[in-house]
């Protein structure tokens, strides 16, 4: 047998995806002699639907396609976007009106009642949506361009909600589309936001396409966050597969591509010798990862298991094989995020010291624990594939049977929306990360959404107490009261082990300096805004 290096095999794998993408078709490459940006986004697209699943690069599919009622700036302030509001003296009327020269990527005019339609498919599938509409008395079209909510009672989160920058977030589409029932993928991509889609050359495991909307009508206002004018600078983007991080980095080096948005701390080296590389961390608030138990199933049906299972866990193993370098996450036992006002360390000792590990294989036995094996997903994307591998050979360790699966992300993505059985496609647990903005406080934070399988988040945990006390939060106005509701929920999800934190980082992007205009925020990257120098 022979050996091939590192680098030739990294420089053989990128020669073959170059020559793939010189093989698209002849009108693919006819659109090359405008401006085309190349990125290599954290994942693979394959689910398409950005209201079937909060997964973050079907998120971020969504800004390219379509576009929102309202937004949120960079100070976290909600802004007008498809449409300015108007509120009754009582709070209890919210008037939405559609501004002009909004149109569907099919030449269609939006309307208002495409809005209705698409907040509603929305609200099933969204924690903040199922909230708003708990207190909806109702919500219509009351002319072409006026989109009318009235409430049962005062709610304090309604343009917050409709405003609401990541998953799920609320995308307008048309009423044909929106009418699709949540738990099925719409049938086609239209928008009315600043890129179309171009599904002719959409490749699962090879590329996605997106063109300029030559008529998008971007708002006055410089672009803040995902609010303000979007203002595309160039023809085409595409998202370019590679899931190995090295083969990447590589390719950013060599200029076949010009952004990756996730660039591995210890490969950053390599491209910091590069005067035509930027490195720079976009999202400065940082992401939280974290575990999900499938409390359908056994062995984790039983609270007993899951608190031997989480006894079993450290944060820095898992910080160590993701992130390398202490310098760029944070061991952190709070669920709403360390250094918020919300922040605390109620419940989260064993994680945070990790000291737990011979307790976990004393309780694990005592609860009869009989082998069957704990099915992980375990996507092979580098920024997703060390939690599920430390964790599996924690869990081992202690005594659980664990059968780590290894497959893509997007199929992870898919496979836990199902409640099956382990041999009908279920699972047991599964990791992803979610940006810390999105974990700040009870009602964004999906992971402690716990109504069940009836508009549960993945897993499906059913917990009365946690929704009280999500609604208590919900509807209070006073801070003091609110983190005491607040360390009262992280109480009961380390108690029933809702969800397991596994810590905070940072992760830098990079790109070539041919770029300008690259948008820092929570939700990155954005590519409207950005240009590219011949």
């Amino acid at each position: 047998m022979f050996r091939i290096s590192r680098r030739k095999r990294l420089a053989m794998t990128l020669s073959t995806l170059v020559s793939a993408l010189a093989c698209s078709p002849p009108l693919a490459r006819e659109a090359f002699a405008g401006k085309t940006i190349t990125a290599v986004m954290h994942s693979d697209l394959r689910v398409i639907d950005p209201i079937f699943t909060p997964a973050y690069i079907t998120r971020d599919h969504g800004y390219m396609v379509y576009d929102t009622l309202l937004a949120i700036d960079a100070n976290f302030e909600v802004q007008p976007q498809m449409a300015d509001w108007k509120v009754s003296d009582d709070r209890l009327t919210y008037n939405f009106t559609l501004r002009d020269g909004l149109n569907w990527h099919d030449g269609t005019p939006v309307t208002a009642e495409d809005c209705v339609a698409s907040l509603k498919r929305w609200s099933k599938n969204d924690g903040m949506g199922q909230r708003l509409m708990d207190v909806a008395a109702s919500l219509e079209a009351t002319d072409a361009k006026t989109i009318t909510l009235k409430l049962k009672e005062p709610y304090g989160l309604v343009l917050q909600s409709i405003g609401k920058q990541s998953t799920l977030v609320p995308f307008m589409m048309p009423k044909r589309l929106a009418e699709t029932p949540p738990d099925k993928q719409i049938s086609e991509q239209i928008g009315s936001g600043p890129f179309k889609f171009v599904q002719a050359e959409f490749r699962h495991g090879v590329k996605a396409v997106y063109e300029r909307n030559a008529t998008y009508v971007p708002r006055k206002e410089p672009p803040s966050g995902t609010a303000g004018g979007k203002v595309v600078k160039v023809d085409r983007v595409e998202w370019i597969t590679m899931p190995d991080a090295q083969t990447a980095i590589y390719a950013l080096r060599s200029g076949d591509i010009d952004f990756v948005e996730s660039a591995p701390v210890d490969l950053l080296p390599i491209l910091q010798e590069n005067n035509d590389i930027e490195i720079r961390t976009l999202n400065k608030d940082g992401y939280q990862t974290y575990g999900r138990m499938n409390f359908l199933l056994p062995p984790f049906d039983k609270v007993e298991i899951r608190r031997a299972a989480l006894l079993a866990i450290n944060q820095k193993d898992v910080l160590d094989a993701l992130v390398g370098d202490p310098k760029h996450y944070k061991i952190c036992g709070a669920i709403f995020i360390c250094g918020t006002p919300l922040a605390s360390d109620v419940g989260s000792a064993s994680l945070v010291k990790g000291d737990g590990l011979s307790k976990a294989k004393s309780q694990l036995a005592a609860t009869g624990y009989d082998g069957t094996p704990v099915v992980i997903l375990a996507p092979n994307e580098w920024m997703l594939k060390p939690q599920p591998t430390v964790v599996a050979q924690l869990l081992r360790k202690a005594g659980f049977k664990v059968d780590l699966q290894a497959t893509d992300w997007q199929t992870v993505v898919s496979r836990r929306n199902s409640q099956k059985p382990v041999n009908e496609g279920g699972w047991n647990m599964f990791f992803t990360t979610t940006a810390a903005s999105e974990m700040m406080d009870p009602v964004v934070n999906s992971a402690v959404n716990a109504r069940g399988k009836n508009g549960g988040w993945f897993g499906w945990p059913e917990n009365a107490k946690i929704e009280q006390l999500r609604d208590a939060y919900a509807r209070s106005s006073s801070p003091s009261e609110q983190k005491k509701i607040a360390e009262e929920i992280q109480g009961e999800v380390y108690d029933q082990v809702i969800y397991i934190p596994l810590g905070q980082y940072v992760r830098p992007s990079a790109w070539r300096k041919s770029l300008s205009g690259v948008l820092d925020g929570p939700v990155t990257p954005l590519f409207w805004n950005v240009d590219k120098s011949q």
